[in-house]
């Protein structure tokens, strides 16, 4: 051994002596089995390719739609769009309402020439907006921003909760169901459904696996929940309706009612893949989850990915790097009790 190896040596077990003692773990994740006999490691360069949205990504994750049209969007949405591209991740965008019928702020959403064409990328509406085009036959509107967007579709979050709280929200006349279903018969595009913070029942999610989507994102209560968000933005609110919330589901409580659902339905069933988001903090909830689910899933984050954005373009890197990393160990160490 050379003499440098072995001064690395001793700085190493000098260090393990001084931590010993505050390196006695008392937790233990009850999720998994750690099967440290049938693996090697993980040489850094493997992927876990997943088709979505008729294209392929590097490893089953989704950087989740968060930003709209603010000052921030654009600069924000280009930094995770870079690292989409980098990693292969697929990527939906925030609310697109501001660029329905103006462009003004059109480069904000720009993301297909950083993306590229290679990986899924997805426009977004919210049902509220949604009823008003097909109310008003304004679907072109809808159809001209994928087009100029270059989007493989286009995800409608449906958040009447949300909408009630906002002093400002809109009100929705008919249920989403009706309106995705027409919405299926006038644009001729991918349609993923998504939530906002509080998931969706088993009653939802038995319907809406009846819906030739490309994809339901489950959006559940444990992430950002924009219905708590506007009660924190109103007193008043918060005051009379703090209650609302704690409604709702969490990723795996919905996890088992993909499950039953898939199950009960057999071949009613018509859309094949979901998106596990709300409340996955890092690898192990989405290995965990989509090790769980009976059909094809990837995990979405919205927060972790915006929370390093706002940092800088190598905290974000990073971050993925990481998440990454993590994912392909778990993978080839871990197995679900």
């Amino acid at each position: 051994m050379k003499h440098e190896e072995i001064d690395v040596a001793d700085l190493r077990k000098q260090s393990h002596l001084e931590l010993a003692f505050n390196a006695q773990n008392v937790l233990i994740d009850p999720r998994f089995m750690y099967e440290p006999m049938l693996s090697a490691h993980p040489l850094g360069n493997e992927e876990w390719p997943i088709q979505f949205g008729g294209k392929s990504m590097r490893y089953p994750i989704w950087i989740s739609s968060m930003t709209g049209g603010t000052s921030l969007a654009g600069p924000i949405n280009k930094m995770l769009a870079l690292t989409a591209k980098k990693f292969g991740f697929g990527m939906g965008l925030g609310s697109c309402r501001i660029i329905l019928g103006d462009n003004t702020f059109f480069e904000d959403f720009n993301l297909r020439p950083i993306l590229g064409d290679e990986l899924p990328f997805f426009a977004n509406i919210g049902i509220a907006q949604l009823e008003e085009i097909l109310e008003t036959n304004s679907a072109y509107l809808l159809k001209n921003l994928i087009s100029k967007l270059d989007v493989d579709g286009v995800i409608i979050h449906v958040n009447p909760l949300q909408e009630w709280l906002q002093p400002e929200g809109d009100r929705i006349k008919h249920s989403p169901l009706q309106t995705i279903s027409r919405l299926l018969n006038e644009v001729d595009s991918k349609i993923i459904v998504k939530e906002v913070g509080q998931g969706f029942g088993i009653e939802s999610m038995r319907a809406l696996l009846q819906m030739p989507l490309e994809a339901i994102d489950f959006a559940a209560n444990g992430g950002t929940n924009f219905s708590k968000l506007e009660i924190l933005r109103n007193n008043e609110l918060q005051n009379h309706f703090d209650p609302f919330v704690s409604i709702g589901h969490s990723a795996s409580e919905m996890v088992n009612f993909l499950n039953q659902a898939v199950h009960e339905l057999g071949n009613k069933r018509k859309c094949n893949t979901a998106i596990i988001s709300g409340g996955i903090s890092n690898f192990l909830d989405g290995f965990e989850l989509i090790s769980k689910a009976q059909i094809p899933t990837i995990y979405g984050q919205a927060a972790p990915f915006l929370k390093y954005a706002n940092q800088s373009q190598d905290a974000l890197d990073n971050y993925a790097h990481h998440q990454v990393k993590g994912l392909m160990f778990a993978k080839s160490f871990l197995k679900l009790k």
